[in-house]
């Protein structure tokens, strides 16, 4: 009979296996972080970037609004002068007079209607601008939650080299895909 060889691992050997088998997770998981960094950097530029826009549109929404506001205090500056024409023209006997008085009272009510368009054109446009920015701003929202789940599982893969829990790197893996999935729930 042939002699069998049986090979008898020492505490050594085993111990050195389980350092290779650990090493192994430990350079899969510093991978899967490094890969999971990317893309977070790239959700937070894009976060960012909707943040800074919504900002921007609401900015323009103030100006429009304050600019509104100025066009109804010239409508009402207007309209007070047209009140004070008609109440000249009550009181003036004199057909000179009157004449000067009716003549301003039309300019006043002409200036008046183009200011009323003019502010109310003024505010509409405040009105889309705001609207618009509310729209931009949501899809921020929504890249910020994601990058907060990757960060969860960069965390997570991080404390699974540390523990040797392997049922953490499960945990890490669905934070990842869960914070993928809503950063393309986004763009569509």
């Amino acid at each position: 009979m042939a002699e069998e060889e049986y090979e008898i691992a020492g505490l050594h050997e085993k111990l050195l296996e389980e350092e290779a088998e650990k090493g192994q997770l430990a350079q899969k998981i510093a991978l899967l972080t490094a890969i999971l960094a990317t893309i977070g950097a790239i959700f937070s530029y894009q976060s960012g970037a909707k943040q800074n826009e919504a900002l921007f549109l609401k900015n323009q929404s103030i100006l429009k609004q304050s600019e509104a506001s100025d066009a109804w205090g010239y409508y009402q500056a207007k309209s007070t002068k047209a009140h004070l024409d008609q109440l000249a023209l009550v009181l003036v006997t004199d057909p000179a007079q009157k004449a000067r008085f009716q003549a301003d009272l039309q300019k006043q009510q002409t200036q008046q209607a183009e200011q009323l368009k003019k502010a109310q054109a003024l505010q509409e446009e405040s009105r889309r601008l705001s609207e618009e920015s509310e729209k931009v701003l949501r899809p921020h929202e929504r890249m910020a939650l994601a990058m907060t789940l990757i960060q969860i599982a960069v965390a997570m893969a991080s404390i699974t080299v540390l523990t040797q829990r392997r049922w953490l790197l499960a945990v890490s893996l669905v934070s990842a895909l869960g914070g993928i999935g809503l950063a393309i729930s986004t763009w569509l």
